[in-house]
């Protein structure tokens, strides 16, 4: 058995059986099925009154059937999805690869826009931006040439003169720049600061900011068709205040509140890494979508 099918079961059982919305649907549901299935058999035992059990077969409908259905309503899904109809947009959280999403992407980077890949210190090898680098711009030169022939038209906001390495121009918190790769529109988003010490951290506020500032990108950019994002936030960027789940919460209040005025895309897809399942309460995110 795979590692992420170990980690999904765990997860599972312990969303079902250790948080209280898991064990109250798993509760509701196994009795209100208990109670449809006692009620039909009443109901048959009156119309057919030689009636004639089986001791197994009652075991499965009155015991085995409606613990399963409670527990197959309890367990947390892989995807949720979160309809609005005023406007006409679509949220969707699910697991899996960011890079498999067929839809336009987004990418973090920092304010100084690093593109460094071979040297940890500056852009840790499992981030999503050196995997979007791998895969996207294995030559560096490539897309520091793309990024910078946008950020021309950017005003830089400071120098970081004592920053150790990398680049040192800083540009503003949100700052965003679209590239157009294999048709399809990749939004490179400053969401966190670089410090001279080469540690990106961004507060609950920047990515605020930076969120609203990608709005806007995706509406000028993405011809309002789907954009996939993973949870900015959540790995590098030293947001200790919030867990996953919260991100992903500020992440879908934002996008709502800005739908709600002026929609950007038909779809939003916030993806959750498989290694990271384990940190989600999908009955909770389920739950709040639904408020949404």
């Amino acid at each position: 058995m795979g590692v992420f099918k170990i980690r999904r079961l765990r997860q599972g059982f312990s969303t079902v059986f250790c948080s209280r919305r898991g064990v109250k649907i798993l509760l509701r549901d196994a009795l209100a099925t208990f109670g449809v299935i006692g009620g039909s058999l009443q109901v048959y035992d009156i119309l057919t009154p030689n009636a004639n059990y089986q001791p197994a077969l009652m075991v499965l409908a009155l015991g085995v059937t409606p613990v399963a259905v409670g527990l197959h309503r309890a367990w947390p899904r892989l995807s949720l999805v979160r309809h609005l109809e005023r406007p006409n947009v679509s949220i969707q959280v699910l697991v899996g690869d960011l890079f498999e999403q067929k839809t336009h992407i987004v990418v973090g980077f920092t304010d100084t826009f690093d593109t460094d890949i071979s040297d940890a210190r500056i852009i840790h090898p499992n981030s999503i931006q050196a995997q979007f680098q791998r895969k996207f711009y294995p030559n560096t030169c490539d897309l520091d040439e793309e990024l910078n022939n946008t950020l021309l038209w950017t005003r830089s906001e400071s120098y970081a003169t004592n920053k150790i390495l990398g680049k040192s121009e800083r540009f503003p918190i949100g700052t965003t720049v679209a590239l157009q790769k294999d048709n399809r529109i990749i939004l490179c988003v400053a969401y966190a600061r670089m410090d001279d010490r080469m540690v990106a951290r961004a507060s609950v506020d920047e990515i605020w900011h930076s969120l609203a500032k990608l709005w806007d990108s995706i509406d000028i950019h993405a011809r309002r068709e789907p954009v996939s994002m993973a949870i900015i936030g959540s790995q590098l960027a030293k947001v200790d205040s919030l867990d996953r789940a919260s991100l992903i919460r500020l992440i879908t209040l934002s996008f709502v509140a800005r739908s709600r005025s002026s929609p950007v895309t038909n779809q939003l897809n916030i993806i959750i890494h498989p290694s990271d399942i384990e940190e989600v309460d999908m009955l909770e995110l389920s739950a709040f979508l639904a408020t949404v």
